[in-house]
This record gives structure tokens, C-alpha cells and sequence, in this order.
């Protein structure tokens, strides 16, 4: 795996000729956390999408740029709300998918190694309609893992499942994705706590930061610093709308 780099977007977006988002600058730091929440229809999976060099159905000025001045192309792992599974691949297949499709060998150890940790080892033969939702999200968190990318998207990866499998999966997480530049979008003000070195609050009208709790992620859910970094957060969250 190549370096892990900084990143920047800067710009604005708009949809039918209306604002989606002011102008803005996001910088994630090389090897870092950055969690960005906000309302919905504010534009964070368009922000998510535009680094990924997806279709976005919205107009962007502005660029997108990696500190090492290197393409991004091939060096990003994006995982969606949905977690867009083919419905007549098994878990291990929907799991191996990205290396399948380029042709590439699949590393079966490291798959296999996977999907036990993420509590799958009984289903690896199973379709998505025989999965519970948290089930199918934890496979698309598994897919995206895989991938084993210096930059990584995720659009609220752990948003179907349970508290404790939540804070399983962050942990998980945290370790597997230790050393890549990591976008999180997430509605959860605890989770942004737990996880964020970075932490980004968004409107329509731009970014305010939060700062983070100092201790290294995942933070215990009930230290002090964490709950106040949730607290502070969800203020934000309400003056937003307010």
C-alpha cells in the first residue's frame, strides 16, 4: 500500500442552479480520523462521492487535491449507505468483489481472517437476503476493508447495528485502517467522539470544528473528554437547525 496523504476539497456545489453547500475547504490529515457530521441534505455524501470521483447529480468548482500531488484514482475505498451487496453472490463472494472484478487474486487468508472478525464465519455461504441488515452492513464494511486503500470513504458504516456490535466494528476499524486517511460521515455525535482526530461540523453555509478529545481512538465511551466532545457536538448539531 502506497503512503497514506493528506487531502483537500475546496469549493462550492450547487443542484439545479441552487447552493448545496457554500464555499468550503475540508482538509483530512495524512493518517488521520476526520469525522464530518451535519443535517441531512447538507452535502457530506456529495463530498464523500466528489473524492471518490463519483457521480454526485450536483455542479462542483472548486478541486480536490492529495498533498503528495499524486492521482487519486486507485488509492480510494469508498463504502456507501447502502451497502449495495449483489443479491446472488455469498458473503464471501460480495466480500472479495473489488479484487474479483479487476481480475485480481483474492487474498483468501486475509478474507477469511475478516469475515471471522466481523462475526460472519457462519454465514460466508449465505446470500444478502438471508442476512439481517446489521449483517449486511458489517459484509460491506468487509468489502471496504479489503480493499486495503490509503484513502477510505465511509458514509455511516455502522449506522444498522447494534450498540455493542457498533462499538465492536469501531474498534475493528480503527485498527484495520491504522496509518490511512479516513473520511467518516456520520449522524452520531458519540461515534464522531470515539473515533475523530479530526472532527468537522457542516451547514450549508460552511465547516465548524470541534475539537477533539486528546486521548488516542477509539476512546472509552464513558471517559469524561469523550462525553464532553459529544456534548459540544450535539450543541452544534442544534444550533445548526435552530
Amino acid at each position: 500500500m502506497t503512503p497514506a496523504p493528506d487531502l483537500s476539497i475546496k469549493g462550492t456545489a450547487t443542484i439545479d442552479g441552487a447552493t448545496l453547500f457554500a464555499p468550503l475547504t475540508l482538509t483530512l490529515g495524512a493518517g488521520q480520523w476526520t469525522c464530518l457530521l451535519g443535517g441531512s441534505g447538507v452535502g457530506k455524501t456529495t463530498i464523500l462521492r466528489l473524492i471518490a470521483g463519483l457521480d454526485t447529480g450536483a455542479v462542483f468548482t472548486g478541486q480536490i487535491t492529495a498533498g503528495d500531488g499524486a492521482p487519486m484514482q486507485d488509492r480510494v475505498a469508498y463504502m456507501a449507505q447502502d451497502d449495495l451487496l449483489l443479491p446472488w453472490a455469498t458473503v464471501a463472494q460480495n466480500v472479495s468483489l473489488g479484487a474479483r472484478l479487476r481480475g485480481k487474486s483474492v487474498d483468501l487468508e486475509r478474507r477469511n481472517r475478516l469475515i471471522q472478525r466481523m462475526r460472519l464465519q457462519d454465514h460466508m455461504t449465505k446470500k444478502p437476503a438471508e442476512l439481517s441488515g446489521g449483517q449486511r452492513q458489517r459484509v460491506a464494511l468487509a468489502r471496504t476493508l479489503l480493499e486495503d486503500r490509503p484513502i477510505v470513504l465511509l458514509d455511516e458504516p455502522f449506522s444498522a447495528l447494534d450498540a455493542r456490535t457498533r462499538a465492536d466494528m469501531q474498534d475493528l476499524a480503527v485498527e484495520a485502517l491504522q496509518g490511512r486517511t479516513v473520511l467518516l460521515v456520520t449522524h452520531d455525535p458519540g461515534e464522531a467522539a470515539r473515533l475523530g482526530q479530526s472532527i468537522m461540523v457542516m451547514t450549508q453555509q460552511g465547516l465548524t470544528p470541534c475539537e477533539p478529545p486528546h486521548a488516542p481512538a477509539p476512546r472509552h465511551v464513558d471517559d469524561l473528554e469523550t462525553l464532553e466532545t459529544q456534548g459540544a457536538l450535539l450543541r452544534l448539531l442544534r444550533e445548526a437547525v435552530a
